[in-house]
């Protein structure tokens, strides 16, 4: 079998590396020629809306899938007309690449969300406050990652000055939840509708960015386990979606409340690939290829650690026992995810000693 992927970066490099062992072949879209996928995939350099770099990509593919959400909508809907696969389909992008829809079909699924409202004007303002008050965040609608195309509101007076900076339409006003701490769950689910569903994980973010991840969340009571599993299994199942994704959650005094939705692997998943049975990328791979799904059961307690900005010395990484470097081959920039390492324990008390040396070199790269 041969997948190919649109998109080059480390999620795509992670999805080759998971159906190299499988014996299913890579290819890659992707418009840079140092793209991470690169190195161990069949690279086609193109704009992902190119037509020529689609056919040649797609060539003896026998389905195409997509490592990030903001692939163009056109771009997909080419592939499809000339009866390409594409899994998941395209209704999992159409819904995810706008936050207004997500929040909708979380609503139609009783899922709780923050209070919003759509800004499409100036005139808009007044009715948004009336309906989310202050403190919130603008977003856009569409694009925006890593706390990219946000303006935090700290009060009524700054939604103007907040909704202008971001373009002044296509905007959504989420009111802030007052949360505890910051969950993800990722499922996977596959062509005969079996699902298969990591426990949830408690995520740390910084400058916007996942910082740490920890797997099975600490702490978590069953009822709330089971609420943020029902949320990622009814997700899927209500898209239809065929491969894997993630819901960013909140952990609240009252209950779990959803965030956002990713239709693809997750970075708060890539803790999977040491620490679970079947890593996510794996799982993806089976979904949209039409194999059985593998078991997504925790392997002890884990974590995953971000490297962002600039890169830690690896001898000083690799002499922390148990730690596990996965470099994505790029040249350190601000904000940059770099690398990532993941540490495996049989349980949360032996993790912590491991885990506080592997973030304390994490940190001080971030700050260089």
């Amino acid at each position: 079998m041969r997948i190919a992927i649109l998109g080059g970066g480390q999620l795509a490099w992670m999805l080759a590396q998971a159906a190299e062992p499988l014996g299913i072949s890579v290819a890659v879209l992707d418009p840079s020629p140092d793209c991470a996928a690169g190195r161990i995939a069949d690279h086609v350099v193109a704009a992902y809306d190119d037509p020529d770099g689609l056919d040649r990509v797609a060539a003896g593919a026998d389905v195409v899938t997509y490592e990030f959400e903001n692939v163009p909508a056109a771009a997909v809907t080419r592939l499809a007309e000339r009866g390409v696969p594409v899994l998941p389909f395209p209704a999992s992008l159409a819904v995810t690449q706008d936050r207004a829809r997500e929040k909708e079909l979380l609503a139609s699924l009783d899922v709780p969300v923050a209070p919003y409202a759509l800004i499409d004007g100036p005139d808009d303002v007044p009715a948004a406050l009336a309906a989310v008050g202050a403190p919130g965040i603008v977003k856009t609608r569409r694009l925006g990652y890593d706390g990219k195309g946000q303006v935090r509101v700290a009060a009524a007076d700054d939604l103007a000055g907040a909704v202008a900076e971001l373009g002044g339409a296509g905007l959504i006003y989420e009111g802030l939840v007052r949360f505890e701490r910051e969950l993800s769950i990722v499922v996977a689910r596959g062509a005969d509708g079996a699902v298969a569903a990591h426990p949830p994980v408690e995520n740390e973010h910084r400058d916007g960015i996942l910082a740490c991840t920890i797997a099975p969340a600490p702490g978590l009571d069953e009822a709330r386990r089971a609420a943020c599993e029902r949320i990622g299994i009814a997700v899927a199942e209500a898209l239809d979606h065929i491969g894997v994704l993630c819901v960013e959650l909140f952990d609240t005094p009252d209950g779990i409340v959803a965030n956002e939705i990713a239709p693809r692997v997750h970075n708060s998943g890539h803790w999977t690939i040491e620490g679970a049975v079947t890593s996510q990328f794996e799982n993806h791979v089976r979904a949209v290829c039409g194999l059985p799904l593998g078991d997504p059961s925790a392997r002890g307690a884990s974590a995953m650690v971000n490297i962002v900005g600039t890169e830690p010395d690896l001898a000083e990484l690799l002499a922390v026992s148990g730690a596990r470097v996965h470099r994505y081959g790029k040249a350190p920039r601000s904000g940059r995810k770099l690398a990532h390492v993941t540490v495996v324990a049989a349980n949360q008390g032996d993790l912590d000693a491991t885990l506080g040396r592997v973030r304390a070199l994490a940190d001080r790269a971030w700050e260089a």
